[in-house]
């Protein structure tokens, strides 16, 4: 069975429930590769945010500012990359969590 549009909500999740619907995608769907899916867009989802929450308070030293644009970019970048890669039917893994849960 292709499971090219629970990937892509996935993925997409990361602009409505970041943390719930990848939890739930991992504990309902019997899929490897939709599991393994899910738990790296919840493990990026995650850090992402906690980068971002970590680089706000820096934002009135000037370091913060680059840090905040950067971890913003790569967070809105990345989904959006496996949305269209989960549509295509293409293999797509997120950065550095893509080798850790293979």
């Amino acid at each position: 069975m292709d499971h090219r549009g629970i990937k892509a909500i996935t993925h997409a999740s990361t602009f409505f429930a970041p943390i719930l619907v990848p939890l739930l995608v991992w504990l309902l769907i019997s899929d490897r590769y939709v599991k393994n899916t899910a738990l790296q867009a919840l493990f990026f989802h995650i850090i992402m945010g906690v980068l971002i929450a970590i680089s706000i308070p820096f934002c009135y030293i000037l370091i913060g500012i680059p840090f905040f644009i950067v971890f913003s970019l790569v967070a809105l970048y990345y989904p959006i990359k496996g949305i269209l890669y989960s549509l295509s039917g293409r293999p797509f893994a997120y950065p550095i969590l893509g080798s850790l849960f293979r």
